[in-house]
Parts: structure tokens; sequence; C-alpha cells
């Protein structure tokens, strides 16, 4: 009778430790996965093939007949094998278009136009802190202070009982 109790004690014991521990169900194959919907791959139909002489498939190898997933898209999107891969003659209506937007008068140094006017809007588009403090992006917000002269001076101000912010700060002129 003991023997029963303590047999099903551990038992009952060891399913609650088991069911707590999250990879258990993993561990023991319960866990389904669900298919990756992200992940679905097509394969060409197939078919009959035209020789019966075909060599062997090798393990691992891709099939053929399919293309790249890189390929497909392009297929699909662009409607051609790859963009620009069709180089046919634009028709009169192309033409035309083209000429009235005036594509033949393009700058071709247009980088450098749109650069430059990028730079002069830059310049004139400050904010008001910027004019009114003179702060400069380019330069460093900061002056380099010379240690042994403003010394110097702090034990020269207070010698003479003077305030600390009397004076010049001594810099470094780079």
């Amino acid at each position: 009778m003991k023997q029963t109790h303590l047999t099903l004690l551990l038992g009952t014991s060891f399913a609650l430790a088991l069911a707590g521990c999250s990879n258990a169900k993993e561990s023991l194959g319960l866990n389904r996965s669900a298919p990756d919907e992200f992940m679905v791959v097509k394969h060409a139909p197939l078919s009959m093939p035209p020789d019966y002489n075909l060599v062997p498939p090798a393990p691992g190898a891709p099939r053929p007949q399919e293309q790249s997933t890189n390929v497909a898209a392009k297929k699909t999107i662009f409607g051609t094998d790859a963009p620009g891969a069709a180089n046919t003659a634009p028709s009169n209506a192309e033409e035309l278009l083209l000429q009235q937007a005036g594509t033949a008068q393009a700058n071709p140094d247009i980088r450098r136009v749109v650069d430059q006017e990028t730079a002069e809007l830059k310049d004139r588009n400050k904010t008001v802190a910027d004019k009114v403090l003179g702060l400069e992006g380019d330069k460093p917000s900061a002056s380099i202070v010379n240690a042994k002269q403003e010394s110097q001076r702090l034990q020269a101000n207070q010698a003479e009982g003077k305030p600390v912010t009397e004076g010049e700060t001594p810099t470094i002129e780079e």
C-alpha cells in the first residue's frame, strides 16, 4: 500500500516538474511547430522529360528547371527576366514624351549644381541661435585654455584680493 502511494506520488511530482519545464515538450517531441508562412517554396511543375537518357539528380543540388528567388521576383515585378533586359527601341509616343519633357537639354552636371545650391541654402538657413550667439557648426565650440598662464593669473588675482573672474583668460591659439 505504501509502495503504490509512493509510486503514485513520485509519478505525479515528476509529471508536475516536467510540465513546468518549457523545453520538456520540445525535448520529448510533443510540441508541434507550424510551418513558417513566409518561407513557402514554390516548385516548378512536373513534366515528362524530352529525353529518357537523363543523368540522375545529385543530392542537394538545385533543380535545373527552377529559377532562383531573386530572378523569379524580378520577373514577377518587371515582367521580364531582369530590369532593362529588353532592348527595344522607344515607340513614337515615348519619343514624343521624352522630347516634350526636355530630356535632350538636361544638364549632365546636375549633381554638382544641386550640391552647390544645398550648401548655399545651408548657409542661408542658419538658426536664430547661430546668428545671435555666433555658434558655428564647423568650428569647435570651446577654446583651449593655457593652464600655466591661467594658474598665474588666478594666483595674482587672489594675492591682490580681486575676484577670479577679473582679467582675460589666456588661451592657446592654433
